[in-house]
Formats: structure tokens, sequence, C-alpha cells
């Protein structure tokens, strides 16, 4: 999977449109990023790639950035 394709299974996973879903927004500043979407992130990233999330690594995330690196080592190029 690509960091777009990526960024498009998030999108679904929160149910919001995937053009609005851009490297340097704010997770605060979506409203679907709750704990629902916390666990749908995880699930996403267990479905997809067969990892497991850190919850340190989660909790410190502040942008749709940050959770591309949590699942970058599973990115293609």
């Amino acid at each position: 999977m690509k960091k777009q394709e990526f960024i498009r299974e998030l999108a679904l996973a929160l149910e919001r449109p995937d053009e609005g879903l851009q490297e340097d927004v704010l997770l605060a500043d979506i409203p679907e990023w709750d704990s629902l979407a916390v666990i749908s992130f995880i699930a996403l990233v267990d479905e997809h790639f067969g990892a497991a999330v850190e919850g340190e690594k989660l909790a410190a995330a502040t942008t749709v950035a940050d959770l591309i690196v949590i699942v970058q080592p599973h990115l293609e190029d």
C-alpha cells in the first residue's frame, strides 16, 4: 500500500472525504477523530499490515503525518 492509498483508507475508516485529509491536518481538527476513530485506525493497521500499533506512538500523534509515520515501515515507496 502506498501513502496516498493509506490516506484514502484512513478517510474511509473516519467516514469522511479523503480530499480534506492532508498530512499537515491536526487530528484535533478532525471532528471524526474520537475514541472510535482510534480503534478504527488500530484495526486498519492490523487488517492491512498485520501489525500492532504502539500505544505511546499513537498517543503522541497530533497530525495525519504522525499516523503515517506509525505505518511508514509497512508502506510501499
